[in-house]
C-alpha cells in the first residue's frame, strides 16, 4: 500500500528501524521493573556511573540534529557548517567549571531546584519551569521533524506516520522505564552511532588514500563555489551571524534541562565531573569523525545529491552511506544504508526520550508538587503527573511536528533552541549560584527578558521572518544569541538591583553546600 511502503527495496531500513525499537523497548521492560519512586523515575536513583553517565550526556549531545544536520550543513556549506561542531567542544568548559558539581550538589530533580533554593520558591520555580519548557518545546519540534524526515525519506513511510511512531516510542521509554530507560536507551545509542560514524568516516579517507587533504581537495572541486566552500561565508555571510551562533552553543548547553538534570544521576559530584570529561571525548571524537563526513557527502556525492540529500541536507550522511556501500540498488549499499538510517532514528528516540523526561519532571516536581501542593504531594503522585505531562508533552510536540512539515536544517533549528537556553535559563542559572546579592526579581526579570528577546528576534530573523524579501528580515542576524544573551544578564542584574529584596541568607547555605556537597540528595539503591 502506498502509504506504508513507497518501494520494495525501503523494507529493508524499514526493518533496522523495527529492530532498533525492539532493542529499545527491551530496555524498557527491563528499566520499568526498576522503576517505582520518584528518584528511580526522575534520576535512575542516581546510580549511574562516570562514564556510563558520560556517553549518556554525549548521547544526549549527539541528536539527529548534529549527525545528520552538521552532516548536511558541512555538505551545503562546508567550512561554516562546521561552526556548531567546533562550539560544542567548547560548551563544556562552563559547564564544567560552572555548573556540573554545584548542579549536582544543589539540587534533587530539576534545573529549577537549585534556582529555588535560595530564592522564592513559588514564582522561581515557576519561572524556571517555563524556561525548561520552551527550551525543550524548540529542541523536541527538531528531532519529531528530524524523525518524519529521516523515517519518510529511508523507509517509505509517509511524514505523519513517521512522526507519530516516534512520538509513540519516546512516550513507552519515558511512562514505562523513566531515566533508567531513558539512560541506557542513550548508552546503546551513543556507542551505535560512535561505531556508525567511525566506520563510514574511516572508508571516507580510505577513499583518498587516508589523506584528508585529498577529500578537502575533491570536494573542492565538486563545489560551485569552488574555494570558497571550505572558507568562511557560505551559510553565515554576515561575521556576525557566525559569532552569534558559535555563542548560542557555547553557552546554551549550559541551560539546556535535558543535560543538566543528567547531573542528578550519578552518585557526588566528583561522578558528575568525571561524566563531564567522559562526554567531552566522546563528542569530541563524534564532530571530527562528522567533519570528515560531511566533506566525504561533498566530494563522493557532488551537486547531484543536493536535491535528493533535501533542503536542509539531512539525508546527506545516508545517501553518503550508500554510496560507500556500493551504490542504490547494490546489496552493499542498501544494507549500509539501512544500518546508518536505523543509527539515525535510534538517536531520535533517545535525545526525544530526555527531552520529554525533563519536560516531565519540570511539570510533576516544580509546578504540581511545590508550586500547586506545596511540597506535600507524596512519591506516587508525582510520578503519575510526571506520566501525565510526560504524555501531553509528547502529543503537542508530534502535532507541532507535522504542522511545521520538514524543510528546515534541524541543525538550525537545535541552534534556536540552544540560543533560548543561553538567554533566559543560563544567566539565571549561574547567578543563583555564584551572586550574594541575586534575588528573586532578578531571576523572573532576567528569565522573562531572555524568553522574550530571543523568540522575538528569532521570529524577526531573516530565516523566519515571512516577508517577501529572503534575505532580509528586521533583525538582521540568523541567531539572536549575541544580542539576547546579554539582554538575560543585564535583565537580572537590573531586577535585582531595582528590587529591595534580599536572598542573601541562604546563600552560604547554598555555596557550602554546592561546594561540599554537604545535605546533597544521596544515592538510592536499586
Amino acid at each position: 500500500m502506498s502509504f506504508v511502503l513507497a518501494a520494495s527495496v525501503k523494507a529493508l531500513p524499514l526493518a533496522v528501524f523495527g529492530l532498533m525499537l525492539a532493542i529499545t523497548l527491551g530496555i524498557t521492560y527491563w528499566a520499568s521493573k526498576r522503576t517505582s519512586t520518584a528518584t528511580e523515575f526522575f534520576t535512575a536513583g542516581r546510580g549511574i556511573s562516570p562514564l556510563q553517565n558520560g556517553l549518556a550526556v554525549a548521547g544526549d549531545y549527539m541528536s539527529a540534529a548534529a549527525f545528520l544536520g552538521v552532516s548536511g550543513l558541512i555538505f551545503l556549506d562546508g567550512f561554516d557548517g562546521y561552526v556548531t561542531g567546533v562550539a560544542a567542544l567548547a560548551s563544556f568548559v562552563p559547564i564544567l567549571l560552572l555548573l556540573a558539581e554545584r548542579m549536582r550538589n544543589s539540587g534533587k530533580f530539576t534545573m529549577a531546584d537549585v534556582a529555588s533554593f535560595r530564592l522564592n520558591e513559588r514564582p522561581a520555580r515557576t519561572a524556571a519551569a517555563i524556561g525548561t519548557l520552551t527550551v525543550v518545546g524548540f529542541y523536541l519540534i527538531a528531532q519529531m521533524i528530524a524523525a518524519g524526515t529521516i523515517v519518510e525519506g529511508l523507509a517509505g513511510l509517509k511524514y505523519p506516520i513517521a512522526v507519530v511512531i516516534t512520538g509513540g516510542a519516546m512516550l513507552a521509554y519515558v511512562l514505562f522505564g523513566g531515566m533508567l530507560a531513558t539512560t541506557w536507551v542513550q548508552i546503546t545509542k551513543a556507542v551505535l552511532l560512535l561505531s556508525g560514524v567511525l566506520v563510514m568516516a574511516v572508508w571516507v579517507l580510505g577513499k583518498f588514500s587516508f589523506n584528508p587533504f585529498n577529500v578537502i581537495d575533491a570536494a573542492v572541486s565538486k563545489s560551485k563555489d569552488h574555494a570558497a566552500y571550505m572558507a568562511p561565508g557560505l551559510l553565515f555571510v554576515k561575521p556576525l551571524d557566525t559569532i552569534s551562533t558559535g555563542l548560542a552553543f557555547v553557552l546554551g548547553t549550559a541551560g539546556l534541562p535535558h543535560i543538566l538534570i543528567r547531573f542528578f544521576t550519578v552518585r557526588d559530584s566528583r561522578a558528575a565531573r568525571g561524566s563531564v570529561g567522559w562526554a567531552v571525548v566522546f563528542i569530541g571524537f563524534f564532530y571530527i569523525m562528522a567533519a570528515v563526513i560531511g566533506i566525504g557527502c561533498r566530494a563522493l556525492l557532488g551537486p547531484a545529491a543536493e536535491t535528493e540529500a533535501g533542503k536542509g541536507g539531512n539525508l546527506a550522511a545516508p545517501l553518503l552511506a550508500q554510496t560507500l556501500g556500493g551504490g542504490k540498488g547494490t546489496t552493499g549499499g542498501d544494507i549500509f544504508f539501512a544500518v546508518i538510517s536505523g543509527v539515525a532514528f535510534a538517536t531520535i528516540l533517545a535525545v526525544v526520550a530526555g527531552l520529554v523526561i525533563s519536560a516531565s519532571g519540570a511539570v510533576a516536581h516544580d509546578i504540581w508538587t511545590n508550586v500547586i501542593k506545596h511540597d506535600q504531594a507524596d512519591e506516587q503522585q508525582e510520578v503519575r503527573i510526571g506520566r501525565i505531562a510526560a504524555v501531553t508533552v509528547g502529543a503537542i510536540a508530534i502535532v507541532l511536528a507535522i504542522l511545521a512539515g520538514k524543510g528546515f536544517n534541524i541543525q538550525f533549528l537545535v541552534g534556536l533552541a540552544f540560543s533560548v537556553a543561553a538567554s533566559a535559563n543560563f544567566p539565571a542559572l549561574l547567578l543563583a549560584l555564584s551572586w550574594r546579592r541575586f534575588n528573586t526579581s532578578g531571576a523572573l526579570i532576567g528569565v522573562a527578558v531572555g524568553l522574550i528577546a530571543s523568540i522575538t528576534l528569532i521570529i524577526l530573523s531573516p530565516s523566519v521572518w515571512p516577508g517577501p524579501d529572503s534575505e532580509g528580515g528586521p533583525f538582521p542576524l540568523q541567531n539572536p544569541a549575541i544580542v539576547s544573551i546579554p539582554l538575560g544578564f543585564i535583565a537580572c542584574v537590573l531586577g535585582t538591583l531595582l528590587s529591595g529584596a534580599s536572598s542573601e541568607e541562604r546563600f552560604n547555605e547554598l555555596r557550602v553546600r554546592s561546594e561540599t556537597g554537604y545535605g546533597s540528595e544521596s544515592a538510592e539503591a536499586t
